[in-house]
């Protein structure tokens, strides 16, 4: 009852961004605009790696495709072609067969947009699927940089997944035991090194966030930029679903996506 109840809040609280910014379809971006003669080299940083690799938003649990339009919307602002992978069956499944369903959907991405790599942007288990798919499936040949939002990297207290998302027990719920600490499935991605192949890696976490405990386990070895939103913004309050509304959580996001400074502006909407 209450993954409904989740699944539901989710989505209306989408609906309501959506209203205000008439974000578009979740599967077509919208075209690259050309830079304007007052445009800062930020900007025209932003432009030319949008034009470079389109980017793919990997939803986490329980995460309907709805939900991530929010972020969606500001990549495609900022010119990105955008596009938005719901894990199937809600990310409830095993991982690995997930992160097989991805890199079909990443070959199809890439033949769609002509493109030779993308970029990922992927909400907490949509972290470990993308992790998957670059470790484990050959995936560091098609991705330029790598960007998760709350993923538990090294795993979270079944404690937490359960009240957060009212699945009474880890029992039957494949994900859940493979986001476990110590689980076999973690144990595997792990080990050896964190960050393979040539792809940029960029971690974001919280220390508010309600299901990744304990928050250093969002982080990555190996090399990666690890981003504690409150290490720069100590005020700033975001939880696990605040990750992908937040506007100083998209700031560190614009800035890994053209392999730029981390500098979170703490007064982004």
């Amino acid at each position: 009852m209450l993954l409904r109840k989740t699944v539901l809040v989710l989505a209306l609280a989408t609906a309501a961004v959506l209203a205000s910014t008439g974000a578009a379809s979740a599967a077509t971006a919208d075209p690259v605009p050309a830079p304007g003669p007052a445009e800062t080299a930020t900007a025209a940083d932003v432009r030319a790696a949008a034009a470079a690799n389109p980017v793919i938003v990997v939803g986490g649990l329980s995460g309907v495709a709805v939900a991530y339009e929010p972020i969606a919307g500001r990549l495609r602002a900022d010119g990105y072609r955008t596009f938005i992978y719901q894990l199937p069956g809600l990310g409830l499944g095993d991982i690995p067969t997930s992160a097989r369903a991805f890199a079909t959907y990443v070959s199809q991405v890439r033949a769609s947009t002509g493109a030779s790599a993308v970029d990922l942007v992927a909400h907490s288990e949509g972290g470990l699927v993308s992790r998957y798919y670059l470790k484990r499936l050959g995936g560091t040949a098609s991705v330029g940089r790598y960007v998760s939002l709350g993923t538990p990297q090294y795993g979270t207290y079944v404690a937490n997944i359960v009240a957060f998302l009212g699945l009474g027990s880890c029992a039957g719920v494949v994900a859940c035991q493979q986001m476990t600490i110590g689980s076999s499935f973690l144990a595997d991605l792990n080990a050896g090194d964190d960050t393979p192949g040539a792809v940029r890696y960029t971690t974001i976490r919280t220390l508010q966030d309600e299901l990744v405990r304990p928050t250093g386990n969002a982080a990555v070895n190996d090399g990666a930029t690890n981003v504690l939103i409150q290490a720069s913004c100590p005020l700033r309050v975001v939880g696990h679903l605040g990750l992908v509304l937040d506007g100083t959580a998209y700031t560190i996001v614009r800035g890994a996506l053209v392999d730029g400074p981390v500098r979170p502006n703490c007064l982004a909407l």
